[in-house]
């Protein structure tokens, strides 16, 4: 059962990745479906979006995918058969960011250590 879940997860990401494609035009550069988590009774779906841009283009992404929702519903509803579709709330992922933020930290800290050489061509293969 528990794997069920996550492949009604997967295609759910993979199909709003293809309808917000094709429907719904951003003003930040990179919007992305980052992952989806969907309550035990399908009945609820948290949509987790990934956004490259400021903060007003971030909010504004949030908003349109908002005023957007029935649509996607709808869409989805074309597309995967389920016995309910489930609502969409969607979020912002702020782990990108969070991760970014870390490693410029630790590069300040000098913890990342350096990157290792590659094997160069001249050595022989065994």
């Amino acid at each position: 059962m528990k794997y069920r879940l996550e492949r009604v997860c997967e295609v759910l990401k993979r199909e709003l990745g293809v309808i917000m494609g094709r429907e719904l035009k951003f003003s930040s550069p990179l919007v992305t479906v980052s992952g989806v988590d969907i309550t035990p009774d399908l009945k609820q779906a948290h949509v987790f979006m990934g956004v490259i841009g400021n903060d007003n283009q971030r909010r504004e992404a949030i908003e349109t995918l908002t005023k957007s929702r029935a649509m996607l519903q709808s869409e989805l509803a074309k597309r995967i058969v389920m016995k309910h579709t489930p609502h969409l709330n969607f979020k912002l992922d702020e782990a990108l960011e969070r991760g970014t933020r870390v490693i410029s930290i630790m590069n300040e800290l000098g913890l990342i250590p350096d990157q290792p050489a590659k094997p160069s061509d001249e050595e022989p293969h065994v």
